[in-house]
């Protein structure tokens, strides 16, 4: 004979698997929608984005990016983008670009790197800026808020890879500078992903196996740097993407 004292305590066991059974699928259900509104509500996708054709599907936290955006450049950033919100396990790019795009390393493929980089930093203007190439010579026209932008602009232009020298006919704008408002908050994926890609960018950088995490817009690197001023150098790179309020460089310093 069947204990009776057993069948009371396994039936709640059985009713509560079942209930955590049904409860887990909307459970995802519902982690999923959070990710795909953040990926389409984050600073990246309403501003270098905005222009493409990119639809996130996400399940149980392995998102899915299918779709058509301009440049190569675009669909990294979607990526890293995307893979730096809350939740997400995996990301599937399976993005197209469309049209051709130059080849790598000619002028045209140096231009365009030359004005995304430009593009994520908030002490330069990368719209006031036009950037022609020719045999690796980039040369720069338009106007600076002052002295000082105009020669980070330059700056930044020159550690492109692919750039062999950087003629900066930037002029300076007369008169008191005009603040540049930040305008949207800008999310912490956002940021993250504006990092990555521009060290990617730098000759001085792309090498680097930086770790990047960012909390309330304080970022946070890791990984490892071939000397003191190359750890300097991607502090003040992360220090001046949009939305940074502060960096803390933990890197370690490579052993010869």
């Amino acid at each position: 004979m069947r204990n009776p004292y057993l069948i009371f305590p396994a039936a709640i066991m059985t009713a509560a698997t079942l209930f955590v059974a049904g409860a887990s699928p909307l459970a995802a259900s519902a982690l999923d929608g959070r990710i795909e509104a953040s990926a389409r509500n984050s600073f990246n996708f309403k501003t270098y984005l905005k222009d493409d054709s990119i639809k996130v599907e996400s399940a149980a936290g392995v998102v899915t990016l299918t779709g058509m955006v301009a440049q190569d450049d675009h669909k990294a950033l979607a990526q890293e983008t995307v893979s730096g919100l809350p939740g997400v396990k995996r990301v599937n790019n399976l993005l197209s670009v469309a049209g051709e795009q130059p080849a790598e390393h000619s002028d045209a493929w140096i231009s365009m790197k030359v004005k995304t980089a430009l593009a994520f930093h908030k002490n330069v203007s990368a719209a006031a800026t036009e950037v022609h190439t020719q045999n690796g010579v980039v040369t720069l026209s338009g106007s600076a808020g002052s002295q000082a932008k105009k020669e980070l602009t330059g700056e930044y232009a020159k550690d492109v890879e692919g750039v062999t020298e950087v003629r900066n006919d930037l002029t300076v704008a007369d008169g008191k500078p005009v603040r540049e408002t930040m305008g949207a908050k800008v999310d912490d994926a956002s940021i993250t992903a504006q990092i990555k890609t521009t060290l990617l960018f730098r000759k001085s950088t792309h090498a680097l196996a930086t770790r990047v995490a960012t909390r309330d817009g304080v970022v946070t690197l890791h990984g490892e740097a071939e000397s003191a001023a190359e750890r300097d150098l991607v502090t003040k790179v992360a220090e001046d993407i949009k939305g940074v309020k502060q960096v803390n460089n933990r890197m370690t310093l490579r052993k010869a």
